[in-house]
């Protein structure tokens, strides 16, 4: 496998979120988000491809080894920090009950996990050697958020898939540029993880989901061009 990932890098990271979306879609339509069924597969992949990282000792490339140094370049990553919490600006409430939270929490902090490694780890470090950076920025970012179109496939509402899609490529870019600028996936896996599991306590409302997307998309443009300003750092270790 270390193999195909050095000659086929892209082709490696393509496989990886195949993978995933034929492993969770199915359970995640027929079972939904609750099931335990949905959280065992997730941790499946994401022990493989924590396994796959650490056999290989590639935890420094994909910075999973430090977190930024100098967080006041990031703004402290503020404006992240405030979207994070964007689920639960329409208020608080528990999407199921009993275990079956547990299960959805779970499962929403392991694909935090799994979709930075796929998408801003081996994705977007693959693509940069063969299309450059910046159309490897907007690749990774893109890609990341029309990959939630597959939500229709199981059983998600077109307007709520649409949202979501939105929400997705406004948090690729701010995802990718802060991984490309800090070196260090780590603030992208946690946040990704929270704004996921905040998701399942969140109380319904469409006039703040659209609120939310609004303010994703223009939170992300302006950090994203202040972002731009800096140095590249996840270029750094190959």
């Amino acid at each position: 496998m270390m193999k195909f990932y050095e000659k086929h890098g892209i082709w490696f990271a393509v496989l990886w979120i195949l993978v995933y979306c034929f492993a969770t879609i199915p359970i995640r339509g027929n079972f939904g988000d609750e099931s335990v069924l949905m959280t065992i597969a997730l941790a499946i992949i994401a022990i493989a491809i924590t396994m796959f990282v650490k056999i290989n000792h590639l935890e420094e490339k994909y910075g999973l080894t430090f977190f930024p140094k100098e967080p006041k370049k990031y703004l402290y990553f503020v404006p992240v920090i405030i979207l994070a919490t964007g689920n639960l600006w329409g208020g608080f409430a528990i999407a199921y009950r009993g275990i079956s939270q547990v299960f959805a929490v779970i499962s929403m902090l392991l694909i935090g996990y799994v979709e930075e490694m796929l998408f801003r780890g081996f994705l977007f470090k693959a693509l940069i050697p063969k299309d450059g950076l910046k159309l490897s920025v907007i690749i990774s970012s893109v890609t990341f958020g029309i990959g939630h179109i597959v939500n229709l496939l199981a059983g998600q509402a077109n307007l709520e898939t649409v949202i979501q899609v939105l929400f997705a490529i406004a948090w690729g870019f701010i995802f990718t540029m802060v991984y490309l600028k800090s070196g260090s996936l780590l603030p992208c896996i946690i946040a990704h993880g929270f704004v996921d599991a905040f998701s399942k306590f969140s109380a319904e409302s469409i006039t703040v989901e659209w609120v939310y997307m609004i303010a994703t998309i223009i939170i992300a443009v302006v950090y994203c061009i202040y972002l731009s300003k800096l140095p590249n750092k996840a270029i750094e270790t190959k």
